[in-house]
């Protein structure tokens, strides 16, 4: 898949999450197979820029591959200057979310909440592709809700704004992340937009991502929480669609050695304060992927100190729980 001059070494796609998609795990899953991984969504709002939160999300000096970095908001202007913004620290591709259902982001008429105003997500749209010479991407729901999803109208708006790649999430902001995601709109997207259209939602294993393939025609597929835990998945994926065969699992000692090089690095970016806590919901996740754990899981969620992690998660992988 390509997404304007940048081909993509596989089309496995890690999507932009907050709170999670940071530079240490973007590096991760790029070591682990992730064709192109997105960054947690940035505001447009540049009152927030200078933030610690923000600065920490805009570095893109270490990072790895393709430099793409999602951007959020509902003011053509403001999303035109966001975009600017980030292609000058570095940005190779600009990614706007118009899929994000959480509450505190539609409430300020941002993400999902923009698909029920086609003229301004066009407006939108226009004013960022007009802004910056790097590719504009776009990621959206199927619509606001199962009674309006407008899902290949937006797409096609998109396709003529000047939109290279646009990945769709199987429900409606209405559905949040409950049900089974829904691959009929996807597959009408694809039908109807010449775009690259990339498929997303409960993509968690190597024969869902060539199923859902199959069905939508989409051009590569959009991993998010399975990969939560389980960042092989994007090495499981690519080869399974490059030839068909499944990966043996990772064994327990690559286990080891990414949970603890993914939680270094955590320590490394945020310090040690900060990397401790954000350190303990990855781990949780990892535990889920793996034998029983819960005494461990709760005396990990108890350390403070860097080290005292390490060497604990160092010694659960050894000796066990």
């Amino acid at each position: 898949m390509r997404i304007g001059p940048y081909q993509l070494d596989n089309p496995v796609i890690l999507a932009p999450m907050a709170g999670v998609t940071d530079l240490p795990f973007r590096q991760l899953c790029q070591e682990l197979g992730a064709g192109l991984t997105v960054s947690e969504m940035l505001s447009s709002n540049p009152r927030v820029w200078n933030t610690r939160k923000s600065i920490a999300r805009m570095g893109h000096a270490d990072e790895p591959g393709i430099k793409a970095v999602q951007i959020a908001g509902c003011e053509p202007e403001l999303m035109a200057a966001a975009a600017q913004h980030n292609v000058e620290h570095g940005a190779q591709i600009i990614d706007i979310n118009m899929g994000c259902p959480a509450k505190k982001v539609n409430k300020k008429m941002a993400g999902s909440a923009l698909l029920q105003y086609p003229e301004l997500v066009a407006d939108i749209l226009h004013a960022v592709v007009n802004a910056v010479e790097v590719p504009v991407t776009l990621k959206i729901r199927t619509g606001w809700d199962p009674e309006h999803r407008n899902g290949v109208a937006i797409a096609q708006l998109a396709e003529q704004a000047g939109i290279q790649s646009l990945a769709v999430h199987g429900r409606t902001r209405a559905c949040m992340y409950k049900g089974n995601a829904e691959y009929d709109t996807i597959k009408a997207i694809k039908h109807a937009v010449s775009i690259p259209v990339v498929a997303n939602g409960d993509i968690t294993t190597p024969e869902r991502a060539r199923e859902v393939l199959d069905y939508t025609g989409a051009d590569a597929v959009m991993i998010g929480r399975g990969a939560q835990g389980n960042p092989w998945l994007f090495r499981e994926i690519a080869t399974y669609l490059a030839t068909g065969k499944k990966v043996a699992p990772p064994a327990p000692s690559e286990v080891s050695d990414v949970v603890l090089r993914h939680v270094h690095r955590l320590h490394q970016h945020y310090g040690d304060f900060m990397g401790t806590r954000i350190a303990r919901k990855h781990v949780g996740w990892y535990l889920q992927e793996q034998q029983p754990a819960q005494a461990f899981r709760q005396h990990f969620m108890g350390i403070e100190d860097p080290h005292e992690q390490l060497d604990a998660l160092a010694n659960f992988f050894t000796f066990g729980n």
